[in-house]
């Protein structure tokens, strides 16, 4: 290990947490122990040892773990998007009525929240007329792009 690279190695441990690091490369092995005697600095030890290559045994079989089968749930209807990354809020100001309500029935074009984005109030409508079944993001809740909103059917 060369000596610029055992500096670098001190200093991060000096100016860190880390009370101990150990490294090993093929050159040899270092460890750095930081010790904090009472209230004194903290005086840095290191030894640089060298290393023999292990014999070569084979590799430990490993189990394979059980594939987990990701489910993911598909919400039957027409699920309303975010259109871009921002903040959702249902009503048009903090103690207005929602635009929505699950059970409602909306049309084509109808607004049904708001994304803030960039500090501008985003209108979000509707692209499908029916009746909203699901409300799928909470009031406030950041959302991202593409994100389901909505469910209508």
């Amino acid at each position: 290990m060369d000596l610029r690279k055992l500096k670098t190695l001190i200093d991060l441990v000096s100016e860190s947490n880390v009370s101990e690091l150990e490294i090993t490369e093929a050159e040899g092995k270092v460890r750095i122990v930081k010790s904090q005697p009472m209230g004194m600095a903290a005086p840095i030890t290191y030894a640089m040892a060298p290393v023999a290559a292990p014999a070569a045994s084979p590799p430990a079989p490993v189990a394979e773990a059980a594939p987990v089968a990701a489910i993911a749930v598909e919400p039957s209807g027409h699920v309303v998007k975010s259109p871009m990354v921002g903040t959702f809020y249902r009503a048009s100001s903090p103690g207005a009525k929602p635009f929505v309500e699950i059970g409602d029935s909306i049309k084509n074009g109808e607004t049904i929240c708001i994304v803030e984005a960039m500090k501008i109030l985003n209108e979000i409508e509707t692209d499908k007329g029916g009746t909203v079944t699901q409300i799928l993001v909470e009031n406030g809740q950041a959302v991202e792009y593409g994100q389901p909103l909505y469910v209508i059917e």
